[in-house]
C-alpha cells in the first residue's frame, strides 16, 4: 500500500516536472522567435520633404534675391527654354493702373521679382506662407509695383492681378496684397494662390492665380485653373 502510494506520487511528480520543462521550452522558443523577428526588422529611414520653394536649379528661394516667374506650358517647358513668355506689367483699359500679364513673346523671361514673406526673420521662401510679390521695375506713373488682387469687374465678375499693392502691414487694409506659393504636381512646379491668413476676421474668397485670355492677351487673375510656374534666379 505504501509502495503503491509512493509510486503514484513519484509518477505525478515526474509528470509535473515534464510539463514544467515543456512549458519552459515553449516559452524559450517563443522568446527566440520574437528576438529574431525584432532584430531582423529592417530599419526605416524617414522621408524628409522640404517645405521651401525651390528654383529651377534646385536651390531654395532666398529672401532679398531677385527671381523671374516662368510660366510652364502643357509640354512642361518654360520661357527660359523657349516655351512661353514671362510675366510683366501692362496697361489694360486705361493708362493706369497696370495689370500683370503673361507676355506672348517666347524669348521673354519677364520682369525680375522679389518675394517678401510676412515673417521678416525668414531666410528662405516657404510653401503656403503669406507673402508680397513685387516686380522690380519702374513705371511711367508713380505707383507701387507690388501685386494685389483687384475687385470684381461689373460685367465679367473677374478679379485681376494688378500693380499698386502695399508691402508689409498685414491686416484688413492690406488683405488683397498677400499671396502664397503652393506646390503643383510631383515635380518642382508651383502655383500662386490668393488665400491670405493675415486677417482672422475677414471673409476671403480664395482662388488660384490663373490666366484670362482676352483679345489675344493673357491677363493674370483669380481662376479655377492655375498658372503653373517655376522660378529662375536673376544673376545680375
Amino acid at each position: 500500500m505504501v509502495d503503491h502510494l509512493v509510486l503514484t506520487l513519484s509518477k505525478e511528480g515526474t509528470m509535473y516536472t515534464t510539463n514544467y520543462l515543456k512549458l519552459l521550452l515553449i516559452l524559450q522558443i517563443l522568446f527566440s522567435l520574437s528576438y529574431l523577428t525584432t532584430s531582423q526588422q529592417p530599419s526605416i529611414t524617414p522621408i524628409t520633404t522640404t517645405s521651401s520653394v525651390l528654383d529651377i536649379d534646385g536651390h531654395e528661394l532666398q529672401i532679398g534675391l531677385k527671381y523671374t516667374i516662368l510660366p510652364i506650358n502643357q509640354n512642361g517647358s518654360s520661357s527660359s527654354s523657349g516655351g512661353v513668355g514671362g510675366l510683366a506689367l501692362e496697361a489694360k483699359n486705361r493708362p493706369c493702373p497696370f495689370y500683370v500679364i503673361q507676355k506672348n513673346v517666347e524669348s521673354s523671361n519677364g520682369l525680375p521679382t522679389r518675394f517678401m514673406p510676412i515673417d521678416n526673420n525668414q531666410q528662405v521662401i516657404n510653401l503656403s506662407t503669406d507673402l508680397n510679390i513685387v516686380f522690380l521695375a519702374s513705371t511711367i506713373f508713380v505707383q507701387s509695383t507690388a501685386w494685389k488682387v483687384g475687385g470684381a469687374g461689373e460685367r465679367t465678375g473677374r478679379r485681376y492681378v494688378m500693380s499698386g499693392g502695399m508691402t508689409g502691414r498685414p491686416g484688413i487694409d492690406t488683405i488683397s496684397n498677400w499671396f502664397k506659393i503652393e506646390r503643383y504636381g510631383n515635380n518642382e512646379s508651383y502655383k500662386i494662390v490668393f488665400c491670405p491668413m493675415v486677417c482672422s476676421n475677414c471673409k476671403i474668397v480664395c482662388g488660384n492665380v490663373g490666366v484670362f485670355n482676352e483679345n489675344g492677351k493673357k491677363w493674370l487673375g483669380l481662376n479655377d485653373e492655375p498658372l503653373v510656374v517655376r522660378f529662375k534666379k536673376v544673376l545680375n
